[in-house]
């Protein structure tokens, strides 16, 4: 299998001090009376490097938007398409939670702690780096491309041990109503996360609802709907389109079309 090398590391891995110093329009005090900020599946940065076509919801790499450069501690949020047998080469990480969500085919993983997995639709990986890991990814077909979610959550503690999770959600899938896939807790629903973030996938056939109560005061809620047209507090999104939502307690999704929406609540502060 071909794992592509032609790209160079640095336009995967922004530098970490860059990220943090970056202007953040949702905590600088100018924008405070802020309630909500959209962001258009047409507006989002794009790059195709040939085996990789990625959309970038936030600043990433060689696609640098001052204004949107997080939500909270939501810093990369990356739809991804890899080509036929082709992928990331080895590469490290430290200090980030890295949560892969497949959408189409399987992804091959192996990392610097041992664990050789394959990731596909219905499932949920997290890795957090912690203190340092370096990893791979890759298509590992042949005939077909693979598409999935790379996200990345700044961590509530710093310097941990590196940890490796992986579940599948088919289990605890259901319809209409939103389902949670990651959590802080390792005995809550889902993959474990270090940070006080809550994951929650929805799957709604038209004109269904369901109310998300965000989890932690002084949190936001970041919808992505990944596929269909909803509603969300009384305006229409569509495929890959995201809003973020904040100093509320909850928000409503209502299905204007068959519609599946991935919800991340996460701190505001770090």
């Amino acid at each position: 299998m071909l794992i592509a090398s032609h790209v160079k590391l640095k336009e995967f891995i922004p530098d970490k001090l860059m990220l943090k110093e970056g202007f953040n329009p949702l905590t600088n005090k100018k924008y405070k009376i802020m309630k909500k900020i959209i962001h258009k599946a047409a507006t989002r940065g794009h790059a195709n490097h040939g085996w990789l076509d990625s959309h970038h919801t936030f600043s990433f790499a060689k696609y640098h938007n001052p204004e949107r450069m997080n939500f909270g501690v939501l810093r990369v949020l990356n739809d991804d398409r890899v080509h036929n047998g082709q992928g990331f080469g080895t590469h490290p990480h430290a200090n980030m939670e890295i949560i892969s969500i497949p959408l189409e085919g399987d992804l091959e993983h192996k990392d610097s702690m041992g664990n050789v997995t394959v990731i596909q639709e219905g499932d949920v990986q997290v890795m957090s780096a912690g203190t340092g890991v370096t990893h791979s990814e890759y298509n590992k077909n042949k005939d077909k491309q693979v598409k999935f979610l790379q996200i990345w959550v700044f961590p509530k503690e710093e310097n941990v041990e590196p940890r490796y999770d992986q579940i599948s959600i088919r289990d605890i899938e259901k319809k209409n109503k939103f389902y949670q896939v990651v959590s802080p807790s390792k005995e809550d629903d889902g993959a474990w996360i270090n940070q006080d973030a809550w994951f929650s996938i929805g799957k709604f056939s038209k004109g269904n609802s369901d109310e998300y109560k965000i989890k932690k005061s002084g949190n936001g809620v970041y919808a992505f709907v990944l596929e269909g047209e909803v509603e969300i507090d009384g305006e229409q999104f569509s495929k890959r389109d995201g809003v973020g939502i904040w100093d509320t307690e909850s928000i409503k999704v209502k299905a204007s079309s068959d519609a599946r929406v991935l919800l991340m609540d996460v701190p505001m502060n770090f």
